[in-house]
């Protein structure tokens, strides 16, 4: 008995050794190092522009309106339900006359600066989309256009960075026609109201500069050109009627043909206008009949 108990305890070891799974040493899986979390590098500048819309919204929603006149009130208020935002009606073009894109980011978030844009179009085409559309920028300044003396209230304002001195790089172009192309359709603005920053402020103003391709945008939609200057000029034609027919502010008629030459006949002249600028005032007047 003892020897079967001998044998059956070997035999049990043996089979034990057998399948006695092999333990795998594993070669530890490096972990990927976890960078440190960047600080936003507007963080702050974005945390007022919080606190600014959220100031306008708690006055939206007061009910009843505040009292701006200081007129009778009667003793119960009506609020319509027919409403909706303001919408923009014009896009202002403008070059930042700045070093860099972050340069332009940088004076938009001071406020000291006192001056914004809706969108920033960097060279490399990068968009930056500063302000609601809705929203009121510090773009225009004192600009006049036809008879509106307050751009900023209806208008977009599009800055690209650019100092004045050199073309404008092609991403940047084809990002802003992406962007007006959009703008065109969501506000329905009028092909005539796509303008430069020097149209509306011509004796402050230069930009966008003499490179910038007004021919581009109006080929895509954007504004008005002109198509040939073989017309003999109308026998009554008035040159600052035709300006003022445009749009411009013709308190200073020097100023205006400067900007008028600069945008449509790529050149900075600042003599009077020549018989062919005529003609082609002529003919870009009569696109805005």
């Amino acid at each position: 008995m003892k020897e079967y108990f001998l044998f059956f305890g070997i035999s049990l070891s043996i089979i034990m050794a057998c399948h006695t799974p092999q333990v795998v040493q594993q070669t530890p899986v490096p972990k990927t190092p976890v960078p440190p979390t960047q600080p936003k590098p507007y963080a702050e500048t974005n945390a007022l522009y919080q606190q600014q819309v959220q100031k306008y919204a708690e006055r939206l929603s007061q009910t009843p309106l505040i009292d701006t006149f200081g007129l009778a009130q009667p003793p119960f208020w009506v609020g319509t339900v027919n409403f909706n935002m303001r919408r923009p009606n014009f896009v202002i073009i403008h070059h930042t006359a700045q070093t860099s894109c972050e340069q332009t980011l940088k004076t938009f978030t001071l406020q000291r600066t006192q001056v914004s844009a809706h969108y920033v179009i960097c060279e490399d085409g990068t968009v930056h989309h500063m302000l609601d559309d809705m929203l009121r920028a510090w773009h225009a300044g004192a600009g006049r256009w036809g008879n509106i003396t307050d751009i900023n209230s209806i208008s977009i304002g599009i800055e690209l960075d650019n100092d004045g001195k050199e073309p404008f790089a092609e991403p940047q172009m084809n990002s802003l026609l992406q962007l007006l192309t959009n703008l065109k359709k969501a506000y329905s603005i009028p092909t005539a109201n796509f303008i430069g920053h020097a149209d509306i402020a011509p004796t402050r103003k230069d930009d966008p500069s003499v490179y910038f391709d007004w021919k581009r945008l109006a080929d895509n939609g954007f504004g008005h050109w002109y198509s040939e200057t073989t017309d003999e000029l109308p026998a009554d034609f008035n040159p600052s009627m035709a300006l003022r027919l445009i749009g411009y502010d013709m308190r200073d008629t020097t100023a205006v043909q400067t900007v008028f030459k600069r945008k449509y006949l790529k050149k900075v002249d600042f003599r009077p206008l020549t018989e062919s600028d005529k003609k082609v005032l002529w003919q870009v007047a009569r696109k805005f009949w």
